[in-house]
């Protein structure tokens, strides 16, 4: 009888067990729907390159199927229809290609190509996601860039302010205003993206020395050097037409560089 009974539990538990194995996808979900801030980066997050490259294609697979209805609009509702729903897509992918990198190591040289295959720097880190997005950039030259030149490649100066001494919270609050998108926004020495979606937090992607290293997502009380910056530019490129327009037809964005001295 007891031999019985030990089976009985035995197989209580492995039946558990297994369960917990076979759902485990749904549970998860169910656990970030429930117990996490919206716009949060999943618990012991890691890199990714098999998740990336799924991402890459899929939206390679959209866009191409965008840019072909694009094409063929003749009205300005079309395009404008056309124009909306390549925003949206974008500001659905870019953050999940750039969470993919999460917890790849920082490197001032860093130059690797997929999220955790060696170490990224700031610059590299927003070019290669920009190129894999779509967008026909020279990777290596623009990452080279300082920041307000990595922007002015996409937007000319009056849709990229700088604020040079501006109180974070005031910062905030003019970006917050402005509505949302992804932006590529400059600092002192560093560059990154801030993704202010439609509803939810604001979160500051990028790859830093600054402990704990590596590529992060940071939420605007975390986010020192965003905070602690004394000069800031940014650059709204999914709310630009003209930008959106570009990675459509599949434009080639030639870096901006400084002006001769």
């Amino acid at each position: 009888m007891k031999l019985v009974r030990r089976l009985l539990i035995l197989s209580v538990l492995l039946a558990g067990v297994a369960a917990g194995w076979i759902y485990r996808t749904p549970l998860l979900d169910l656990y970030q729907a429930h117990f996490q801030a919206p716009g949060s980066p999943p618990p012991e997050a890691r890199p990714d390159p098999v998740r990336y490259r799924q991402l890459v294609r899929q939206l390679a697979t959209r866009r191409a199927a965008l840019a072909q209805r694009y094409a063929a609009a003749r009205t300005a509702m079309e395009i404008s229809k056309v124009i909306d729903e390549s925003a949206e897509l974008l500001e659905d992918s870019l953050p999940a290609m750039m969470r993919c990198w999460l917890g790849t190591p920082w490197d001032y040289h860093g130059t690797c190509e997929e999220p955790g295959g060696g170490e990224i720097a700031c610059g590299y880190f927003v070019s290669t996601i920009l190129r894999d997005a779509g967008f026909r950039v020279e990777r290596i030259h623009l990452a080279q860039q300082a920041s307000q030149q990595i922007i002015r490649t996409f937007l000319p100066p009056e849709k990229s302010p700088i604020r040079v001494g501006m109180d974070y919270q005031k910062f905030l609050d003019e970006v917050t205003a402005r509505g949302p998108g992804i932006r590529i926004v400059g600092l002192d020495q560093h560059v990154a993206f801030l993704v202010l979606p439609a509803s939810g937090e604001m979160r500051f992607i990028h790859s830093t020395k600054a402990d704990p290293g590596g590529v992060v997502d940071e939420g605007r009380a975390e986010a020192r050097s965003l905070r602690h910056s004394h000069y800031r530019v940014i650059g709204n490129l999914t709310r630009n037409p003209e930008v959106l327009h570009g990675w459509l037809i599949g434009a080639e964005w030639r870096t901006q560089e400084p002006p001769a001295s």
